[in-house]
């Protein structure tokens, strides 16, 4: 019994380290004043986020490689989740501006920032009812490790993240020289558009069910040239490499929504990318009285 309640502690330690990162960053960010994070604050903050990233992603595998799953490890996977890429992100995008609280500009960012973060929620919320209405059948479990029904939260804050690095980047300057305000509109933008397809239906894909049909040498070969290009980007262009990692996994699951709306639904072609259908929920409980 002892052995047990140990391996099923193993995943929420886990998910409790990734919690830590988030909250970390939170009351980091929180301690400073507007205008006074600089990039290297900024470079350090993202690289917690991603350990809580990691922890995020270690905590699920673990937990199904030891059938240590339950509902309390679900919940509170999904709690962290809403602190470390709902609440986080939002607050590192507000400190990293320096708007005068009381104008226009700063209102927008802040309604921005509260769009993402409610938005995230809601999509924690909906993929915990679905998975459990999805509970013994097998058809549709197979269809959800397809694809995700909107855009993962912890993809949307490594989205937010980036593009706010990038914009704070040297690679970036030395080809651009934009403003504050233009930085803070085009951060309102990335905000606003992150949140809906976070609770929007349409579908992104899920890298545990990626199939690539190469041969063992070609894979031993492009995995190897892979990393070099990787960690050499990562030691030298993190910022670059960073951005154009998250912003290449929306940019293909958009293109492949839009192929398949394109097709039509008498094709085939990429079905299980066809956008879901807003479901009406109505409440018809009056409709006797």
């Amino acid at each position: 019994m002892k052995s047990m309640k140990r391996i099923q502690l193993l995943p929420n330690v886990i998910t409790a380290f990734g919690l830590s990162c988030g909250l970390f960053v939170i009351f980091k960010m929180n301690m400073m004043a507007p205008g006074e994070v600089t990039p290297q604050s900024l470079l350090a903050v993202t690289g917690i986020l991603l350990l809580a990233a990691l922890a995020d992603l270690l905590d699920g595998a673990v937990a199904r490689a030891m059938k240590a799953e339950s509902d309390f490890g679900g919940q509170f996977d999904s709690l962290a989740d809403a602190i470390s890429f709902g609440v986080a992100p939002s607050l590192i995008v507000l400190k990293s501006l320096s708007l005068q609280p009381g104008t226009e500009l700063s209102f927008l960012m802040t309604t921005a920032a509260m769009v993402y973060t409610v938005c995230g929620i809601l999509r924690l919320v909906r993929f915990n009812v679905t998975a459990k209405q999805s509970e013994g059948d097998v058809q549709q479990i197979k269809s959800n490790q397809k694809n995700f029904t909107g855009l993962p939260i912890p993809a949307a804050a490594a989205a937010a993240v980036s593009g706010n690095l990038i914009l704070v980047s040297e690679e970036f300057k030395s080809l651009l020289t934009i403003t504050d305000d233009t930085r803070a509109w085009i951060l309102f933008i990335q905000m606003i558009v992150l949140g809906y397809f976070m609770i929007s239906r349409w579908k992104f894909p899920s890298f545990k069910t990626l199939r690539i049909r190469v041969s063992s040498f070609q894979m031993v070969f492009i995995t190897a040239m892979t990393a070099v290009i990787f960690f050499y980007g990562v030691l030298h262009h993190f910022a670059v490499v960073f951005f154009f990692i998250s912003w290449f996994y929306l940019v293909v699951a958009w293109v492949l929504s839009i192929i398949r709306l394109i097709s039509g639904k008498k094709s085939k072609t990429l079905e299980d990318f066809e956008p879901e259908e807003e479901l009406e929920e109505i409440d018809d409980e009056g409709d006797d009285e």
